[in-house]
């Protein structure tokens, strides 16, 4: 069973550790390995969790029974959806869905109407299916080396 709730300060060393694993194992399915290097050399520094939470008009984890935060996703004030990752043996159970589905409540919530993200090829496939529509595929470089991933938006019905 998964549960959605806030961060909180004490999950940042497991998130830190899932993000990495998140990257550089399920990245493997869509990008190549130098690609996944480029994108995440070595873990984050758990303190930035912390500090991302504070800047985030939403922060939501799941969590397992047992298993600790299994994923996590966060929102901007304008709408932007900056980071959703899930640990690689949760990838395709519909726990990202079930992140997605509460931080669009919340973005309801908090009056925010569209939604906007650059997401990767997994990601956008999610999205997709979420009702997003492919702005555009951007084409750039992290670390020296070529990568993309799609900006996507979503307007939410107005009350």
């Amino acid at each position: 069973m998964i549960t959605i709730r806030p961060y909180r300060p004490a999950d940042a060393p497991a998130l830190a550790a899932l993000f990495f694993a998140s990257v550089r194992q399920a990245g493997l399915r869509d990008y190549s390995r130098a690609q996944v290097e480029a994108w995440a050399p070595e873990p984050p520094d758990p303190r930035s969790f912390e500090r991302r939470a504070a800047k985030r008009l939403s922060f939501l984890v799941a969590t397992g029974e047992a298993d600790g935060p299994v994923g996590y996703i966060d929102l901007e004030a304008d709408g932007h959806i900056d980071h959703m990752y899930l640990r690689p043996e949760f990838v395709g159970k519909g726990v990202g869905s079930q992140l997605y589905d509460a931080l669009e409540t919340a973005a309801r919530t908090h009056g925010v109407y569209r939604l906007y993200v650059e997401a990767s090829e997994a990601a956008r496939r999610m999205f997709l299916r979420k009702g997003f529509q492919v702005v555009a595929r951007r084409d750039f470089a992290v670390r020296g080396v070529a990568i993309h991933n799609y900006a996507m938006e979503k307007d939410l019905e107005t009350p």
